[in-house]
């Protein structure tokens, strides 16, 4: 459905927060009080639960009254992405003010989840992209979309977190395996990109922010800053500020192509999409490896992910500079249209900078 045109306001950006960690760091109290500062003492906190009950290990509001206890919704047996979507149906339903789910690894390799449906068609015979087909639209229908869409202020999704293995080289030309650096969540390559802020918790249970869309909302958490309640009141604070009031009806009208008037054809894509002052965004996106061997994406997602996996395995510093001259016009390029084409380029420069570090050690 297609809405009156009106000025954008930043209140209709609802945060969308993911938070990832290994066990015991604490991505289920960071939630819950996060929550709590978010929507005050009375609002109501509904959390989707598929750790066999212990996301609830915090519901006492005598033991934790920060938290001031909170509903669930359980998921138990199958994981798969049509059951998140019927919780989520059910959460809009019951309109809390602030929804965690804890977490949402299990969609993705929980029994029944994306992982699960795809080796059970590999199992009966299904070959090639029949083998993903189904798992992923529903993975992007009855979850990631109803995410992205919900009416639900703020939605948290806490996420269990790996350090992946990755194969190296060694000085002596010899390969072996070791644990990366870089802590992953247990979900699809892309789920990151469609939350509004991200992050991870460390053993001393500081967030270390990813990812913020907005200035504002970086300022919010900090970096290395434990999450608490007043982080929730900050960010809802950020929520309120003033912003364009919606189009009222007369001003939707005079939008409107006059009675009786032909319809045109859509602007190009270019034209749709250019922002002012800025540059239109491109319509493929490249990389250089350095054999000179240049691979072309249509998907600027699967173009991020496939660099900073990468951008992961160089192993001296020389490869940093050679992969910078060979792609830094394209990526000027990219950075110059601005929104999330910027976003994608800083998000890359942050992996060279991490590898950077950790080759410098």
């Amino acid at each position: 459905m297609i809405g009156a045109i009106r000025p954008a306001a930043r209140s209709n950006a609802k945060p969308l927060i993911g938070i990832y960690a290994e066990s015991g760091k604490g991505k289920t109290y960071s939630s819950l009080v996060l929550a709590r500062g978010f929507i005050g003492p009375t609002g109501e906190i509904l959390m989707i639960e598929t750790e066999g009950g212990r996301g609830e290990a915090f519901s006492d509001p005598t033991e934790y009254p920060e938290v001031g206890g909170y509903k669930v919704i359980p998921i138990t047996e199958s994981f798969a992405p049509t059951e998140y979507g019927k919780a989520i149906t059910a959460a809009e339903q019951a309109k809390p003010d602030a929804l965690i789910i804890d977490s949402a690894s299990h969609e993705w390799e929980g029994a029944g989840g994306v992982l699960s449906m795809a080796a059970a068609n590999q199992a009966s015979g299904t070959k090639g992209v029949q083998v993903w087909q189904r798992p992923k639209m529903d993975h992007q229908t009855h979850f990631m979309l109803r995410l992205m869409q919900t009416p639900i202020p703020l939605v948290i999704v806490c996420m269990r977190a790996k350090y992946p293995m990755k194969e190296v080289k060694k000085p002596n030309g010899q390969k072996e395996w070791q644990r990366s650096e870089e802590l992953e969540p247990k979900q699809s390559d892309d789920i990151l990109f469609e939350m509004f802020l991200h992050g991870w918790i460390d053993g001393e249970h500081r967030f270390h922010v990813t990812k913020a869309t907005t200035r504002s909302i970086a300022e919010v958490f900090g970096d290395m800053q434990r999450i608490d309640a007043a982080t929730g009141q900050r960010l809802a604070a950020m929520g309120s500020r003033a912003s364009p009031a919606p189009a009222t009806e007369a001003e939707a009208r005079s939008w409107a192509p006059a009675e009786g008037a032909q319809e045109t054809a859509e602007p190009s894509h270019q034209a749709t999409y250019e922002p002012a002052g800025e540059m239109p965004p491109p319509a493929e996106f490249k990389w250089m490896a350095a054999n000179g061997t240049t691979t072309t994406f249509l998907d600027i997602k699967k173009w991020v992910v496939a660099i900073k996996k990468g951008v992961a395995k160089i192993t001296e510093v020389a490869q940093i500079d050679l992969a910078r001259r060979n792609n830094g016009a394209h990526l000027s390029e990219i950075q110059a249209a601005g929104g999330i084409y910027a976003a994608a380029v800083t998000e890359l420069e942050d992996a060279f900078k991490t590898v950077g570090r950790r080759l410098a050690r």
